[in-house]
């Protein structure tokens, strides 16, 4: 969703079709990245009923940086892991 975000609004359904996703799942989805900030939605002035999604890009920094900090809590998990099994060998 994020990449498809990136380059160009869309409507729920799009994003939904594209991922392959079911309608109710795509809404819980969107509703968790906008109350984190990482969307926008806006209105359609010619149609009301239609919402765009957009990215914000400087939320990117902060899920950047959950994904550096998930990345380096693996690469403990991973090492700590890598230790055990050689000294079993």
């Amino acid at each position: 969703m994020v990449q498809l975000l990136g380059s160009r609004p869309h409507r729920a359904g799009e994003l939904a079709e594209a991922t392959g996703m079911s309608q109710p799942a795509m809404s819980r989805h969107l509703k968790i990245l906008l109350g984190s900030g990482i969307i926008e939605d806006e209105r359609v002035p010619e149609d009301a009923r239609v919402r765009l999604f957009k990215l914000q890009p400087e939320s990117l920094g902060a899920v950047q940086a959950f994904l550096d900090q998930l990345q380096a809590e693996w690469r403990a998990q991973l090492l700590s892991f890598k230790r055990y099994v050689e000294r079993k060998q």
